[in-house]
This record gives structure tokens, sequence and C-alpha cells, in this order.
């Protein structure tokens, strides 16, 4: 308890000589406390203002920078679409010459007509999905009937209508006849 009590009083008393002041070398007067809050706080303000205005440009950058690239997908889009289109306006054209052929090079010019389509339609990735004598398939098949068959049950044995896909997806199921075991 004494060195606790011997220790304060040493402290007290160099407080007390850090508090004299000596002629000549007077510390500078501090401003009060409240001018010294009002600077800080006027920082405050500036700096939050600052980051306010960064907040604010950024998101408005933010919002066009999305504008822009909805703009560019839909022109990507279209773009897309136009090169298919014009791909098809070649095969439009070749039909109506076939419609003007006469009947002894009508067929010819059909099957190289469906030799071109499937060559644009592989070069747009669109694929036929082949269906025939395979198992049925609900995620590329759409069975329209049920037919009475020696073959195996569940096996694709017709197909009224080809199915196609598009980059491994199907856009257009293939309508198709599937066996069924004889009755009897």
């Amino acid at each position: 308890m004494e060195h606790r009590m011997g220790r304060s009083m040493n402290q007290a008393e160099e407080q007390g000589r850090e508090r004299e002041v000596v002629p000549g070398n007077e510390p500078e007067e501090s401003p009060p406390c409240s001018q010294r809050d009002e600077s800080a706080l006027d920082e405050q303000k500036r700096a939050y203002s600052d980051l306010h205005d960064q907040f604010l440009r950024l998101a408005a950058d933010f919002e066009n920078f999305k504008k822009r690239t909805a703009r560019d997908r839909e022109t990507s889009i279209a773009m897309a679409n136009e090169r298919f289109a014009a791909d098809v306006l070649e095969i439009v054209d070749n039909l109506e010459r076939a419609q003007k052929a006469d009947d002894a090079h009508l067929r010819e010019g059909l099957e190289q007509i469906q030799l071109l389509l499937s060559s644009v339609l592989q070069r747009h990735g669109i694929e036929p999905v082949e269906s025939l004598s395979k198992k049925f398939n609900p995620a590329e098949h759409e069975a329209v009937a049920q037919v009475p068959s020696d073959q195996e049950p569940g096996i694709v044995i017709d197909e009224l209508s080809r199915g196609y896909r598009m980059h491994d997806k199907i856009i257009r199921f293939a309508k198709v006849a599937v066996s069924k075991a004889k009755e009897g």
C-alpha cells in the first residue's frame, strides 16, 4: 500500500512540474473545444460529400454500362438473325427456280435445295435429331402414336416430323410413333 501511495505522490509531483509555466515558454493557447469539434465536423462533412459524389457517379456509370450491354446484346442478336435470314433467302431463291423448272429436273433441284438447307442449318448449329430405331426419349421425342410391332416396346418405328437441336438444346421435338407389344 505504501508503495502505491509513494508512486502516486511521485506522479502527482511530476504532473505539477509539467504544468509549471516558465516565463517566455508559455504553451500556445489551444482553440476552445467547440471550435475543434466544428472543424472536425466540417472535415467529415466534406469527406462525406466527396464519397457521396463518387457513389452517385459510380451508380450512374453502372446504369450506363447496363444500358450499353443490353443494346450490344440486342445488336448482336439482330446481326445473328440477319445472317441466318440471308442464308435462308438463298434457299427461297432456289425453291422459286425449282417451281419454274420442268418436271425432269424438279427432283434433282429439290435434292440440291435440301442439301443447301442442311448445310445452312448446320452452319448455324442446328442439327436433326436421329430418332428411327432408337429407344424413345421424352427429352427428344414426342410420341403421337403407339403401334403394335415385332420390335421391342418403346422403340421409335416411324418419324412423322423430324426434331432439331441447336447447340445441344432441343428446339423442336421429333413427332414419332413408338412400338408396343403385339396383342394376343
